[in-house]
């Protein structure tokens, strides 16, 4: 058995950073053009390169996406953006749309291709096709089993890799092609400008039968019949190597550094201590935990195991218990004093926990707290202000202070 790749959203270059400090092999992001999430602090072309270097310095891999449904105009200057991204040094592109395929096939033959979830391949007939036009990897769509994963990856060639994800909000439409978006809000899903419909609350009503609500709603207030859970495969490693995937990833290039942080390190540990004995492989709780302090909707494990209970009706918001409240810069062991960056606010005398990306976490007490001044302060009101404390628990750049919410 191969160990599959570990492959994490970066948002942004802090979130890029967070993801390979915390165990990731690989992050995959946004540019400034083509890619589906059109809200994100995508990154510009600088930015693409240092993160690039970053990654790279640490042997690990960053994946460019270029997944959109370009319409005529999506399409300009698409070579020259293509040729920067292979000039500085990206790994591979993950694209949908034959068009974008077939030019970066003309002008980057040499760089690595990935076809996206959004290309709905659920066979494996359509895996040979698309890697006999280049492709090396096929994100296969939400909608297979293991089952059929791993019937598709004993029928492909051997250079042509699987991947598939593992965690994460999960799109109601069919591998994410949705046109609700479109027709309520006029903002095109499949160009990266979502407005989430699917989240939103609905009654049924039949049309000759005015005012007469269907039972389909959990309350007065309605139900949100097409609000799905969150995907979460952490219980199911041994089965997801099983299957042969080459690489599990993990969704959320909107989420918090909080949410990639803990759930990298969840997956990360997990994937780790399977292999290093698979016989007396045993499922711990503590990984569980980490994915459900950060914001999250109920967990499910999605179409892998047939058609399980996806949907949650109740509500579409997520279970947020635990917050971010500061990221350790430095730390001096002769004093014991951390230098933090706030997230959000505290106050002196808190207990919270140190996420960090080995080992056990920590619990701390926020004392002497002062700001960057020196001076005592009560609590850290000021968004991003940098403040001291002093501790005996050696901390590290990086590490997050986590505080449960009252």
């Amino acid at each position: 058995m191969n160990k599959p790749e570990l492959l994490a959203p970066a948002g942004n270059i802090e979130k890029l950073k967070t993801a390979i400090e915390f165990g990731a092999d690989a992050v995959y992001l946004g540019g400034s053009k083509l890619n589906l999430r059109a809200f994100a602090d995508n990154f510009s072309l600088d930015e693409l390169k240092e993160g690039i270097e970053f990654a790279h310095s640490r042997n690990k891999k960053v994946y460019i996406t270029l997944n959109v449904f370009p319409h005529n105009e999506d399409l300009n200057g698409l070579e020259e953006y293509l040729k920067d991204l292979y000039e500085i040094k990206a790994d591979a592109v993950i694209v949908s749309d034959p068009g974008i395929i077939m030019t970066a096939r003309e002008v980057v033959p040499n760089l690595e291709i990935h076809l996206s979830t959004q290309a709905n391949s659920v066979n494996y007939k359509t895996a040979i096709f698309w890697h006999k036009q280049g492709v090396k990897r096929i994100v296969v769509a939400r909608e297979l089993s293991l089952k059929e994963i791993k019937s598709m990856k004993e029928k492909i060639p051997e250079t042509c890799e699987i991947e598939a994800f593992v965690h994460g909000s999960m799109c109601i439409s069919y591998s994410g092609r949705c046109l609700l978006s479109n027709y309520m809000t006029g903002r095109d899903s499949n160009r990266g400008a979502c407005a989430q419909p699917c989240r939103y609350k609905y009654s049924l009503v039949e049309e000759k039968r005015p005012n007469e609500y269907f039972p389909v709603y959990e309350d007065e207030k309605g139900t949100y019949i097409m609000n799905s859970k969150d995907l979460c495969m952490i219980e199911h490693i041994p089965d997801l190597i099983s299957a042969g995937i080459d690489s599990l990833k993990i969704e959320g290039r909107m989420k918090s550094s909080y949410y990639v942080a803990s759930v990298v390190k969840a997956y990360r540990e997990a994937i780790d201590t399977y292999f290093e004995n698979p016989e007396e492989y045993k499922f711990n709780e503590k990984w569980m935990e980490y994915l459900t302090k950060p914001s999250h909707r109920r967990y499910t494990t999605g179409f892998y195991y047939g058609d399980s209970n996806k949907q949650h009706y109740e509500s579409s918001s997520y279970i947020r218990d635990f917050d971010i409240v500061g990221i350790v810069r430095s730390y001096d062991k002769e004093t014991g004093i951390a230098v933090i960056e706030q997230r959000n606010k505290c106050y002196a005398g808190d207990k919270v926990e140190v996420l960090r990306p080995r080992g056990e976490n920590l619990e701390i007490e926020l004392k002497d707290l002062k700001n960057k001044d020196g001076e005592a302060i009560e609590s850290t009101p000021v968004a991003q202000m940098i403040y001291t404390i002093k501790t005996d628990k050696v901390l590290e750049s990086g590490n997050m202070l986590i505080k449960g919410k009252n």
